[in-house]
């Protein structure tokens, strides 16, 4: 599979197709919804930092998706490159009355949502690395095929944005432990389809978490969170703020969305920050 990377018709690769903003307005900006405008944009570095320049002036639920990301960034400060029209590269802006520190939900519930969304329109199993990987199956193996960041925005905003490589071919991965919808045996890669079923995931989850008050238990993030988490049960290595390491099993997730993990002398300890190594595989 090709594709045409950058300038050129967004009609050269016709096995990418460019998004349909107007019916993907049609379909996701209901009335009493929480999606409020829908912005497709050709090409640009970054949909998290767009959107946060304006998120001041803008309503909750503006999305923005670009059909190619120049400077994406994930956690950590990691980029994030694919070639144009190959996935689904967004972010949307929210507002949520919750308290502060309910924040910490928004990327697991994101995640949640997304792989609720992909396992309904592209028939994928997609399960969850802490705190905020999409995994899927390609040949038996776990690879990454995405990722969210939330970063606040204004004094009441935070973006989330979603970067998930749907159409990439093996030769065109960005490494080679990563993966895509099509590599993982997609019913659909039709990014349409997939971007209207995650976003319509996401205001369910969103609004149930909003109206709980922002409580994880009572909204069910918490539980459905856990059960599509691939890292709990499992060894791991926290890498930790200041070069600390932590071994042991992740056990589960707490009240403020952070990573519990069993250590060697019999203790736990809550991860709020850092990287997740998984070492075994659970069980």
């Amino acid at each position: 599979m090709t594709s045409s990377h950058g300038s050129g018709s967004p009609w050269s690769d016709l096995g990418r197709p460019p998004l349909n903003a107007r019916v993907l307005r049609q379909a996701l900006l209901l009335p009493d919804g929480l999606w409020t405008s829908l912005d497709v944009v050709p090409r640009t570095g970054s949909t998290n930092s767009d959107l946060a320049a304006r998120a001041a002036e803008l309503p909750e639920g503006a999305v923005l998706v670009a059909e190619e990301q120049t400077a994406a960034r994930g956690r950590l400060d990691r980029t994030w490159s694919a070639p144009a029209r190959s996935g689904l590269f967004l972010s949307v802006l929210l507002k949520p009355d919750v308290p502060v520190h309910r924040l910490g939900w928004l990327p697991l519930l994101t995640g949640v949502a997304a792989a609720d969304g992909l396992a309904k329109a592209a028939g994928v199993d997609v399960s969850l690395k802490w705190p905020n990987d999409l995994l899927v199956k390609v040949d038996g193996e776990e690879r990454k095929a995405g990722g969210i960041l939330a970063e606040r925005a204004g004094d009441d905003g935070v973006v989330v944005g979603l970067g998930l490589n749907v159409s990439l071919a093996a030769d065109e991965l960005p490494v080679p432990g990563a993966g895509s919808l099509l590599l993982a045996g997609a019913v659909s890669t039709d990014r349409d389809t997939l971007l209207r079923a995650v976003l319509r995931s996401l205001a369910d989850r969103y609004g149930a978490w909003v109206r709980a008050g922002g409580d994880p238990e009572a909204s069910g993030i918490q539980a459905a969170y856990t059960d599509g988490c691939a890292t709990l049960g499992r060894r791991v290595r926290a890498e930790l703020p200041g070069e600390r390491t932590l071994e042991g099993e992740a056990i589960g997730v707490d009240g403020d969305g952070r990573l519990v993990v069993a250590t060697e002398g019999g203790g736990t300890e809550a991860v709020g920050a850092g990287d997740i190594v998984h070492l075994r595989a659970a069980g």
